[in-house]
């Protein structure tokens, strides 16, 4: 898939026959370290993200044409090898490719940022996001800083960090929902 610049894409992939890719705190934390290191260098702004035990999300915006494909492929080809490294395992880790939706709707951004911080909720992992802590939910809160996240990109639309938890905490209509769908992990 072509990527574009200005334009939002929802990347994501989990792992083969759905098992885990991250055994460890530990995992999580590497991963998030290469995805700071790597996407300094790339044309990759981070508007929402979640990593979960067996599959992660990415909304990303394309800074410059094609810059979103190398950026993936980079990271996790890292990732891959350091883990199986470490699990002392070899072969592929995921489903293939990473999978990158293009969110042709502007207002779906927002309503996906959503669907990506209450991912460990709806998987009964915590009970808020705010508790889980391989998402940047508390970046776009207020409760934590961090450089994964573009803060110009969250005042725009929410200029009181709890705006946005009233946002995620708030029901989405069956019409909106039905919309986004086509976004979601299948």
């Amino acid at each position: 898939m072509k990527h574009f610049a200005g334009q939002y894409y929802h990347i994501y992939n989990r792992g083969t026959n759905r098992q885990k890719i991250f055994a460890c705190n530990e995992n999580y934390l590497f991963l998030l370290r290469r995805i700071v290191k790597y996407s300094s260098s790339s044309a990759v702004t981070f508007i929402a993200y979640c990593l979960m035990p067996n599959h992660y999300h990415f909304l990303l915006r394309a800074e410059s044409d094609d810059s979103l494909s190398p950026f993936v492929q980079r990271l996790f080809n890292s990732y891959t090898q350091a883990y199986n490294r470490q699990q002392r395992r070899s072969g592929t880790l995921f489903e293939g490719r990473a999978k990158s939706k293009l969110v042709d709707k502007a207002k779906y951004i927002l309503h996906l940022a959503r669907y990506i911080h209450l991912n460990p909720v709806k998987k009964g992992l915590v009970k808020h996001p705010r508790d889980w802590p391989y998402s940047n939910y508390r970046e776009w809160v207020g409760t934590r800083s961090g450089k994964l996240y573009d803060p110009e990109f969250v005042v725009m639309f929410f200029p009181n960090p709890e705006d946005y938890e009233r946002f995620v905490l708030s029901e989405i209509s069956p019409d909106v929902e039905s919309q986004l769908t086509k976004y979601y992990l299948e």
